[in-house]
């Protein structure tokens, strides 16, 4: 693969999941502990089982499929969670697990991405495995400042147009 664009490819993951987890953290701050943890029904999930499945996802895919850490995910706790941590200790969660996934993806290669790893038990490339990751983590980040933006009633200010 062409390193110029492994390189492209790869800068911009790293921007777009510490840009995605600014924005978790701006949503972080305006609410309580109890809207972190709120659901509308048992077919939902709050913000909370968001951030817990956002940190086993990547944890999975990045820090273990990619990086050859051990996989410890429980992904039906994530979902099954309904308090115990609160917003701090959930945003300290959330920034260990990303700092450990930046690290993955800044050692990978422009080789090392057509590699094959088995996330899931399910072979793909390690660009695959990013590109999941990060599109992922994306939809959920947004389910989270959708959820923020009507607890809150307020713009959260996260989009601003470029001045032209």
């Amino acid at each position: 693969m062409d390193s110029a664009i492994a390189q492209l490819f790869l800068t911009y993951s790293e921007k777009k999941l510490q840009q995605m987890t600014g924005s978790i953290e701006s949503c972080l701050a305006r609410l309580s502990d109890d809207q972190i943890w709120s659901r509308g029904g048992s077919h939902e999930n709050s913000i909370g089982n968001l951030i817990l499945h956002l940190c086993g996802n990547m944890r999975q895919w990045i820090v273990a499929g990619v990086g050859g850490e051990k996989d410890i995910r429980d992904r039906d706790a994530e979902f099954a969670a309904s308090g115990g941590l609160s917003g701090a200790e959930l945003l300290s969660h959330l920034h260990r697990t990303v700092r450990q996934a930046l690290e993955v993806i800044r050692g990978v290669t422009a080789a090392r991405l057509l590699d094959e790893i088995n996330p899931q038990n399910a072979p793909v490339a390690v660009l695959e495995a990013i590109y999941q990751v990060v599109g992922h983590f994306q939809q959920h980040s947004g389910q989270i400042i959708f959820a923020t933006k009507i607890y809150t009633g307020e713009d959260l200010g996260l989009y601003r147009p470029s001045p032209v």
